[in-house]
């Protein structure tokens, strides 16, 4: 019997949710254009849906006219960003997700500590360009899969710090290969990987040996939707793939399949979702059994520019 097993939680995160509605009320109260330094989310659908309506997506502030409005994105930037935007006289609007502003502090913590901060991430992910502002002279990117190629004197007090959209897995396996280096290693105060990113991740990773294929929906430039399709891999999902819509699904992956597990990134609009389950639909996989892990309630106020009402 073909079936879909489909994981939850998926889809928009707490973070991800106010970012897209930051866009959406400064259209609303301010009209087309409104700017914004690079994707405010990683989703293709979210940034097409969003240029149609009047936004204007832009990879520096150079590109912003003067005295225009600017929305930085959900990644978060670094004060060097932030003081070139208060330079040039831009009005802005920060949508950095709640949770990435907490890497932030603890960043400035460690830096004004005295520590040097080994941040364990993607070294172009926009996440990590923007922690590493806080502290640039301290702060060292170490990829997950590598971090024996850092470089630091053994007697240096370390301090570690992760991008929040890695797999928990990894992140873990990295920090204790660094602690075999540096035996005094302090943890951060609380987990940097986010809760959005880690439920999603144990949701799928707890149907995946069931399935003979897993279907991730989101962007390839999304990096917590790739690494759902490794976590899916690593726990025992014979076949994975990330599709960015129901038009890359390829029919030859269902040759053979009975069961297919379904889960989607923290940038994924649910629309996205619910195209391909009726794709799969129409290839004999109608028995569609959700498996819900966990239930999020977690919320974010707008920002604080647009809590208030704005001329």
């Amino acid at each position: 019997m073909r079936r879909v097993l489909l994981a939850a939680p998926r889809g928009y995160c707490a973070g991800v949710e106010r970012a897209v509605r930051t866009v959406e009320e400064a259209l609303r109260r301010h009209g087309p254009p409104i700017y914004v330094r690079k994707q405010i989310v990683h989703n293709t659908f979210v940034v097409d849906d969003l240029t149609r309506r009047g936004a204007v997506f832009v990879e520096e502030l150079d590109e912003v006219p003067d005295g225009a409005l600017v929305i930085f994105s959900a990644h978060g930037v670094s004060p060097a960003v932030k003081e070139h935007a208060e330079r040039r006289g831009l009005r802005t609007i920060d949508a950095t997700c709640p949770l990435v502003t907490k890497v932030h502090k603890e960043a400035v913590r460690f830096a004004e500590a005295g520590y040097e901060i080994v941040l364990i991430g993607h070294a172009d992910h926009e996440e990590v360009e923007g922690t590493r502002g806080e502290a640039p002279g301290r702060t060292h990117v170490v990829d997950p899969v590598t971090p024996d190629d850092l470089r630091l004197p053994a007697d240096r007090p370390v301090g570690w710090l992760s991008q929040t959209t890695l797999s928990v897995g990894e992140t873990m396996a990295a920090v204790s290969r660094l602690r075999e280096r540096f035996p005094g290693l302090v943890d951060p105060p609380s987990e940097d990987i986010c809760y959005a990113s880690q439920n999603r991740q144990e949701a799928l990773a707890a149907i995946a040996a069931e399935c003979d294929l897993v279907l991730v929906v989101g962007s390839a430039n999304s990096s917590n939707s790739r690494r759902l399709v490794e976590v899916a891999l690593a726990a025992g999902a014979p076949a994975g793939h990330l599709v960015d819509h129901v038009g890359d699904l390829e029919e030859d992956w269902l040759d053979g399949v009975e069961t297919v597990g379904v889960s989607s990134g923290a940038s994924v609009p649910e629309h996205l979702v619910t195209g391909l389950l009726e794709r799969l639909a129409e290839r004999g996989f109608a028995d569609v059994r959700p498996v819900t892990l966990t239930r999020e309630t977690f919320t974010f106020s707008l920002p604080a520019e647009l809590r208030s009402e704005l001329p």
